[in-house]
């Protein structure tokens, strides 16, 4: 796993049990952020890209933590084999960093926290449920409050359960239902609507860009490879759809 050492803003590697505490940051991408070969070059102090980096380290220094992990810049994506390494570990990664700061760039105030598009987006789906602290900033990077002291509100934005924000097993919820809470989200990549959910489910495969609407239905055959839960049959579309499978979690019931 590589980290971000929050005081020289510069990538280290770790591996198992040697992996020290962490924070990490849940955002929604903007077309300029700082890549994994941007920081390699070295940090730009005036390079306006590096707001978000420098912010989120300060913050986590500030909370005691030594390293941040950030997805931008914390996996080289130039690298097929690391990126689909890091997409089937994700959720284990958000689920143990000890807290999770999910910036809103949109968001100006409390009064527009439920507005946000970061409730749009399929990948953080994820980072909203598997990490047991998320601390939710402003565009300003002022604290609005935390998933646990804004459950109820993040619960009626998202549907999902307030005990399942809190730290129930994600497996309590049927399939239908976790599929539900991906149904009104989105990704820039057809594939991606599969690929944000495969921690959500338990699951792992590899990721195979370019075949779109299949992902949808090989995430599925996973899934029943590892429940019995017959829910995962609930959904309609409203074109004529061949199979049992949906082709996209759009097509939830509930």
């Amino acid at each position: 796993m590589r980290l971000l050492n929050t005081t020289t803003l510069l990538p280290e590697e770790f591996g198992g049990s040697e992996t020290p505490p962490y924070a990490i940051l849940s955002h929604t991408w903007e077309s300029n952020e700082v890549t994994f070969q941007d920081i390699g070059e070295g940090y730009a102090q005036n390079d306006v890209r590096y707001k978000k980096i420098e912010k989120s380290c300060s913050l986590a220094a500030a909370d005691g933590y030594r390293y941040i992990w950030i997805d931008t810049c914390c996996i080289d994506k130039t690298s097929s084999a690391e990126l689909s390494e890091a997409i089937n570990s994700m959720y284990r990664w958000y689920q143990d960093a000890r807290v999770c700061y999910a910036y809103l760039a949109d968001v100006p105030s409390f009064k527009t926290f439920s507005e946000s598009k970061w409730f749009t987006r399929g990948w953080t789906l994820q980072e909203l449920i598997a990490p047991s602290i998320v601390i939710f900033l402003d565009e300003e990077w002022r604290e609005i409050g935390t998933k646990s002291s804004l459950q109820r509100r993040i619960s009626e934005t998202t549907g999902i359960p307030v005990n399942i924000l809190l730290g129930d097993d994600v497996g309590r919820a049927s399939v239908a239902q976790r599929m539900s809470w991906a149904s009104k989200r989105e990704t820039k990549r057809v594939e991606d609507l599969a690929y944000c959910l495969m921690g959500i489910f338990g699951v792992h495969m590899p990721m195979l860009y370019g075949e779109r609407e299949r992902a949808f239905i090989r995430l599925q055959e996973e899934i029943m490879r590892v429940s019995d839960d017959h829910s995962i049959f609930a959904w309609k579309w409203k074109e004529t759809h061949g199979g049992l499978l949906a082709s996209s979690p759009a097509a939830s019931i509930l």
